[in-house]
C-alpha cells in the first residue's frame, strides 16, 4: 500500500487516483471495513467529473458502474450521486456560457452518467428513495429503453430526446418540455404530466393508460395506437 501511495505522488493523475480509491475500497468491503471516508471521496470524485479530461471523466464513470455492480451497498450512493452530478452539471451548462468543445465534452459525460442511471439494477434501490432529475436539461441525451420509472422529472427538458422504448411507467413529468420527443412505444402509465408540452411528439403505441394529461400540451402528436383508457385530458390541447 506504502508503494501505491508512492505511486499517487509521483504521478498526480485524477485517473490514478480514482483507480487506487476504487481498489481499495474493495479491498474493505471484503474484509468488511467500512468506512465514510470512502463515501466522501466517492463524492468527491463526482463532484470533479466536469473538471477532469473526458477520457479521465468517462473511464472514472465505468469504474463507478462496476462497483455498483458488485458492491450492492454502494449501489444507492453512487446512483444517487451521479443522480445529483447530472442535475448540476446540466444546470452550468445552460446558465454558463460553454464553448462548442466543452458543450460536447460535457454531455458525452452527462450521457455516460445517465446510461448507469437508467440500466441499473432497481430491485437494489431503497424503498422510498426516487431518481431526481426535476430541472435537468437533457436534451441531446440518448434515452431509449431508459428505466425511468417513478422518476422525477418535473420541469425537465427533453425536446428531441429519444425516449422510444423508455419505462416511465408513474414518473412525474409535469410541466416538462417533452416537444417532438421520440416517444414510440413508451410506458408512461400512471405518469404525471400535467401541463408538460408534447407537442409534435410521437406516442404511436405509448402507454398512458391512467394518465394525468391535465393541461397538456399535444398539438400536432403523433397518437397512432396510442393508449389513452383512463387518461385524464381534462383541458388538454389536442388537435381533435
Amino acid at each position: 500500500m506504502k508503494m501505491l501511495r508512492n505511486i499517487i505522488i509521483i504521478n498526480d493523475t485524477p485517473m490514478i487516483k480514482i483507480i487506487l480509491c476504487m481498489l481499495e475500497i474493495q479491498e474493505r468491503i471484503k474484509h468488511n471495513l467500512h468506512n465514510n471516508l470512502y463515501q466522501s471521496y466517492l463524492m468527491e470524485v463526482i463532484k470533479r467529473l466536469e473538471n477532469y479530461p473526458i477520457e479521465t471523466s468517462l473511464s472514472a464513470i465505468k469504474a463507478l458502474e462496476h462497483l455498483v455492480e458488485v458492491n450492492p451497498e454502494y449501489h444507492w450512493t453512487i446512483i444517487d450521486m451521479l443522480t445529483k452530478f447530472v442535475r448540476n452539471t446540466t444546470t452550468n451548462l445552460c446558465s454558463q456560457e460553454v464553448t462548442g468543445d466543452s458543450s460536447a465534452n460535457m454531455r458525452a459525460v452527462i450521457q455516460a452518467a445517465m446510461t448507469v442511471i437508467v440500466r441499473r439494477d432497481t430491485n437494489k434501490d431503497p424503498e422510498n428513495e426516487q431518481i431526481d432529475l426535476s430541472y435537468t436539461d437533457l436534451r441531446g441525451i440518448n434515452l431509449q429503453n431508459a428505466n425511468l420509472e417513478k422518476s422525477n422529472l418535473y420541469q425537465a427538458n427533453l425536446s428531441k430526446v429519444n425516449l422510444s422504448g423508455a419505462n416511465l411507467e408513474c414518473a412525474i413529468l409535469s410541466a416538462s418540455n417533452l416537444s417532438g420527443a421520440n416517444l414510440n412505444f413508451v410506458n408512461l402509465s400512471g405518469a404525471i404530466l400535467s401541463a408538460a408540452n408534447l407537442s409534435g411528439a410521437n406516442l404511436s403505441g405509448a402507454n398512458l393508460h391512467r394518465a394525468n394529461l391535465y393541461l397538456a400540451s399535444l398539438h400536432d402528436a403523433i397518437l397512432n395506437d396510442t393508449m389513452l383508457d383512463g387518461a385524464n385530458l381534462r383541458e388538454a390541447k389536442l388537435n381533435f
